[in-house]
């Protein structure tokens, strides 16, 4: 049988205003044009909750149970590599058979969200205290001396593209949390090796790098790939400080 449609609100508003105005419901049916039928449960309705909009419906019910989203919320968070997959089948550990997609639903309708993790270098304790202790050494500095300043790096472009990695549960504002990213290590094989560099002034050119970095490397950088801020002299400086001369 096909749904029947739905009287508008406006439609049902004056099926009430006459109503209040005196009249039955056959002479509404005949005024306004509507089933007596559907006059009648728009006045019972009415008359029972004292509006003619539509109610809350209670719809299916959820297949989740609050346990079972306990569990799904739990083991996405302690691990958030775990797949809707590996979910699922952990739910039916618990007699909760559920389709891989309704999983992802309601985990985003607790804040996680299924998203790439970023990709950030691996950073040890040393790594993470000599950034922060050149943070707070130069944080007061004046704007001359960072016009002054040559920022170098190097980095690796891999030959055959990213390897390809799958998604994490997570929250917003959490994408650089360490359990949400993918370290990255220098030096590996399959890929090219470059140095750049730029100043105030602007970027300086990429440098191939043969081999593997180290301070007497970073001396043999050439003069033209650095920014025309820099004169030789200050380039050979930078360089070398760099390189912990």
């Amino acid at each position: 049988m096909p749904r029947s449609k739905e009287i508008q609100e406006q439609m049902r508003t004056k099926v009430i205003e006459i109503y209040q105005s005196g009249k039955g419901y056959k002479a509404i049916s005949k005024a306004l044009g509507l089933q007596r039928t559907t006059v009648r449960a728009i006045i019972h309705k009415w008359q029972k909750h004292g509006t003619v909009v539509n109610l809350p419906r209670s719809g299916r019910p959820t297949k989740i149970t609050p346990r079972a989203q306990r569990q799904l919320i739990r083991e996405a968070t302690k691990d958030p590599r775990t797949t809707s997959k590996e979910l699922q089948a952990s739910l039916a550990s618990i007699k909760v058979s559920v389709h891989d997609s309704t999983i992802r639903k309601r985990l985003g309708k607790n804040g996680l969200h299924g998203r790439f993790p970023r990709r950030k270098p691996l950073l040890s304790k040393k790594n993470i205290m000599a950034r922060l202790n050149f943070a707070k050494k130069h944080l007061n500095d004046c704007q001359d001396f960072w016009e002054n300043t040559l920022w170098t790096d190097e980095t690796k472009v891999e030959l055959f593209g990213r390897c390809v990695s799958r998604y994490i549960w997570r929250k917003s504002n959490t994408a650089f949390q360490k359990k949400n990213i993918i370290p990255t290590v220098k030096y590996c094989g399959g890929s090219v090796m470059v140095w750049g560099c730029f100043a105030a002034s602007g970027p300086g050119r990429l440098a191939v790098i043969d081999g593997t970095m180290n301070s007497t490397v970073y001396q043999k950088n050439p003069e033209g790939e650095c920014p025309a801020i820099c004169s030789s002299t200050q380039a050979e400086a930078i360089l070398g400080a760099a390189a912990g001369q």
